[in-house]
C-alpha cells in the first residue's frame, strides 16, 4: 500500500478528528417528560363545572392518580430537564396539574405549582448503615467453616436429612 502523503503530515488531522470524536460525548441533554402542556385546555378545567369524564376529554389521562384518597385526585406532570454529558438530569421547568374530585366526581378544586415545588434530598451517604457486626469479604466468603453444620445432615427440624 503506497500513501500519499506522509503519516507526519496527516497527524493534525488525525488528532482533530478524534478530539472531535471525543468532545463529541459533552454535549448537553435536553429532555421532556410527562404531560404535554396546553395552556388553554389547562385553563378550561373549573371547579364546579367539570366532572371526571369532562376532565378526562379534554386533558386525557392523569399522569397518575393518588391511591390515598380513593382516585379522588388527579395529577397531571410535566417536567423539563437538562443534564451536561452523563451527569444527572437537573429539572429546569415543572409544572404540576392537581385536579380534586368531590364524591360525587366533580371538580371540586384544581391547583397548578410550578419548579418551586421540586425538592433536592441530600442523601445520607453512598452507603446505607447497618446495625450488626462489620464483616469483610473472605469472612463473608468462609464464614460458615468450623461451624459444624454438614449440609443435608439430619437434624431435629428434617430427620430424613
Amino acid at each position: 500500500m503506497v500513501l500519499s502523503r506522509p503519516l507526519t503530515a496527516r497527524a493534525p488531522a488525525l488528532v482533530a478528528l478524534a478530539l472531535a470524536v471525543a468532545l463529541g460525548g459533552c454535549t448537553k441533554v435536553r429532555d421532556h417528560k410527562g404531560y404535554v402542556v396546553d395552556s388553554v385546555l389547562i385553563n378550561s378545567v373549573a371547579p364546579g363545572v367539570d366532572n371526571r369524564d369532562s376532565v378526562q376529554k379534554t386533558l386525557g389521562r392523569p399522569s397518575f392518580a393518588s391511591e390515598f384518597d380513593g382516585g379522588a385526585s388527579w395529577y397531571y406532570l410535566s417536567r423539563d430537564t437538562r443534564a451536561f454529558a452523563f451527569g444527572n438530569p437537573a429539572p429546569v421547568a415543572q409544572m404540576l396539574l392537581t385536579v380534586r374530585f368531590n364524591r360525587d366526581g366533580d371538580v371540586s378544586s384544581v391547583q397548578r405549582t410550578g419548579i418551586e415545588t421540586v425538592r433536592k434530598i441530600a442523601l445520607y451517604g453512598k452507603k446505607t448503615p447497618t446495625r450488626g457486626s462489620n464483616r469483610g469479604f473472605f469472612a463473608d466468603l468462609f464464614g460458615n467453616l468450623g461451624t459444624g453444620r454438614v449440609p443435608n445432615a439430619p437434624s431435629q427440624d428434617n430427620p430424613g436429612g
